[in-house]
This record gives structure tokens, C-alpha cells and sequence, in this order.
């Protein structure tokens, strides 16, 4: 039987979501399915994930091959250098071939180091890209940590799978607000519960491009920009600085002066811009172009097969923390509208400077 190839970049999964919401759980439940069996795990610790049962051989200290075929590591140090380990071993044969890693991340962790880790290592990005983020949500807990924790709020911001967990101790009024809840801080990830019998663990590490592309823009109502409410400790009202916020833009977008804008604004403040999606209508395309970015990484634009609708404006999404929307939307407008649909990239001198006095 031939071995399955390793991909020319191996996707790598994040899975986040706050203390005790149950990522332990569910990450049991990826190392048992078989279609995760091509999978490399990295753990803070084998203790915590009671693998004893799921245990073959171990490679070595921080290593364990799995009955399912799985590859689990323990994260010792930085997360770089973990992966660094896992492609050397790979390349000399040394543990089975791996198609994708999975990365637990601990209950407080913010998930921008995380993610920012691909792309700012210059070996890691020559050989591992960003695959989907999946947050798990506490259905229990998760109202108070939601409206307490800005960690717990731009966790499920940057999630593109969100599973809500202990369902089955909630009463369904509460899972539907809390639903609601989630919809106004993410509202494009598929939202999933654990307990439902149809859940398939397997579809969270799904990344069917055209899938994406078409359910980029929410139905949800989700256009709102009131920030988030948060409660301190003692129970007084506070504002998080996590906004969502849709630009909608008339005329068509030239590409040249938006990768530019787009570039640019997550150069300098891609850890406060959580999410970006959209619809552009490109000028001289026919079809729409998706585009897909969580804080300082960005996708593969993706060209769609059609329009959803009749709508042939394109509309941008952003979830932010802390930035000015006024003056987010003043950049764009000033950096990437003041440009003939056929001009070349040359940017004006005032809309640089308008743009830098942003950035």
C-alpha cells in the first residue's frame, strides 16, 4: 500500500478555546478518528489528555505514536522549535509522515502568538501554512467568560470553527443565547455542538475552499458596531475594545492598491485586527474574489465560481480590537478608492499620507 504524500505545505490547526471549555475532550476525540490518523498532535503535556489507551511505542521524550496512526508531541520551550523537530524527524524517516499538526494552545492563551508563529519563522513558512482554527465554547461557563475575558471574546474572533461544548447540561434557551452571543463576535465559523449526533469530528480540519468563499458573508444580522460588553470582577459593566464592523464599497476595487492598503494595515496592526473577510468586486474580473485573513496572516484569495446574489458590491468584515473604525474606514476610502479602476498601482502622495497617518 503507498503511503500517503506529504502535502508541499502541511496545514497547521490551532485548537484554542478558554479554560475548561473542552478542548481536551475534543482533542481525544481527533486523535481517536481515523480520518485524523495522518495527523502530528502538539500537547502541553501527555498527562493532561489521558492517552495511556491510545498509547503504541514512544519515539522519545517528548514523542508517542498513537494507536490510530497519530504522531503526539509535548510542547517543550517555544512552539517553533517543536515544529522544527516534527519536519527534521519527517524528513529522515524517523516518525511516520505527517499531513497536518494540530496545536492545542492553553485555556488563557491569546491565540496571535500562536498563529504568528508561521509566518514570522522563515523556515516554518517555507514548509507549514495556517489551517483552520477551531474554539471551543463552554456552554456551561462560556456566557460569563464571554462577557468577562476579552481572551475568551478574541478567541472565538479568530475562529473559523466554533464547537459549543456541554450542551447537554444547558437548557436550549441558554445554548440559543448564547448562540446569539457568539454571532455577534464571529459570525461566518460553522457553528457546531459536540453532543449533536451529526457532529463529525473530522469536518473541523475541513478546508473546502469553495465552501468558505460562499459562506463568507453572515445572514445573521451580525452587521453591528457596538462593542462587545464585558463585566469586571466585581460585576460593573465595561466595554471591550472588540468591535465587528462590514465596509461596503460601491464601485469596483482595484487588486494593485488594495493588497497594498491590506498589507500595510496588518503589518502594523495585524494583532488588533482579528478577522478580515470579504467579496471584492475586483474592476476588470468577472467573478468575485474571496478574501480570508486572521490578524497578521492572510489566505489565498479565492476566485468564486459566482455571485451569491444579485449584489455585486463588496463587502468587508473586520473584527477588531481597539482600533478606530472611523479612522480604519478614512484610510481605506483615502489609500485604496482614490485610484482609477484601470490605473496601475501608483499611489497618490496624499493618500500615502493619509494612510501612514493610520498605520
Amino acid at each position: 500500500m503507498t503511503e500517503p504524500q506529504v502535502p508541499l505545505l502541511t496545514p497547521i490547526n490551532l485548537l484554542t478555546g478558554f479554560l475548561g471549555s473542552g478542548k481536551t475532550t475534543l482533542l481525544a476525540r481527533l486523535l481517536a478518528d481515523p480520518a485524523l490518523s495522518d495527523a502530528a498532535v502538539l500537547i502541553n503535556e501527555f498527562g493532561e489528555v489521558g492517552l495511556d489507551h491510545h498509547l503504541v511505542e514512544r519515539i522519545d521524550d517528548t514523542m508517542v505514536l498513537l494507536q490510530s496512526g497519530c504522531l503526539c508531541c509535548t510542547v517543550r520551550g517555544e512552539l517553533a522549535d517543536a515544529i522544527k523537530d516534527l519536519h527534521s524527524k519527517r524528513e529522515r524517516g524517523l516518525v511516520p509522515p505527517f499531513r497536518r499538526i494540530v496545536v492545542e494552545s492553553t485555556g488563557l492563551a491569546d491565540p496571535f502568538p500562536v498563529l504568528s508563529t508561521i509566518k514570522s519563522d522563515p523556515v516554518l513558512r517555507h514548509h507549514f501554512r495556517p489551517g483552520n482554527v477551531i474554539t471551543t465554547v463552554d456552554a456551561v461557563n462560556g456566557p460569563g467568560q464571554l462577557g468577562t475575558y476579552v481572551e475568551s471574546n478574541r478567541q472565538v474572533a479568530v475562529a473559523d470553527r466554533l464547537v459549543v461544548t456541554k450542551a447537554d447540561l444547558t437548557p436550549a434557551a441558554d445554548i440559543a443565547s448564547l448562540g446569539e452571543k457568539l454571532r455577534t463576535i464571529n459570525p461566518d465559523a460553522p457553528l457546531l455542538t459536540a453532543t449533536d449526533p451529526s457532529f463529525v469530528v473530522a469536518d473541523l480540519v475541513d478546508e473546502n475552499l469553495s465552501l468558505r468563499a460562499a459562506a463568507l458573508q453572515s445572514t445573521s444580522g451580525f452587521y453591528c458596531e457596538a462593542p462587545v460588553q464585558l463585566a469586571t470582577a466585581g460585576g460593573a459593566a465595561h466595554q471591550s475594545a472588540v468591535t465587528s464592523f462590514v465596509m461596503t464599497v460601491e464601485r469596483a476595487i482595484d487588486w494593485t492598491a488594495f493588497g497594498i492598503w491590506l498589507t500595510m494595515l496588518l503589518n502594523r496592526h495585524g494583532e488588533k485586527v482579528l478577522r478580515v473577510k470579504g467579496i471584492l468586486n475586483i474592476a476588470g474580473e468577472e467573478r468575485p474574489v474571496a478574501i480570508h485573513g486572521v490578524q497578521h496572516l492572510v489566505h489565498t484569495p479565492v476566485h468564486m465560481e459566482r455571485w451569491p446574489d444579485e449584489d455585486r458590491r463588496s463587502h468587508i468584515v473586520f473584527i477588531v480590537d481597539g482600533l478606530d473604525v472611523g479612522l480604519l474606514k478614512r484610510s481605506f476610502e483615502a489609500f485604496a478608492l482614490d485610484q482609477s479602476p484601470v490605473e496601475t498601482a501608483a499611489v497618490p502622495k496624499r493618500s500615502l499620507q493619509e494612510h501612514q497617518s493610520f498605520s
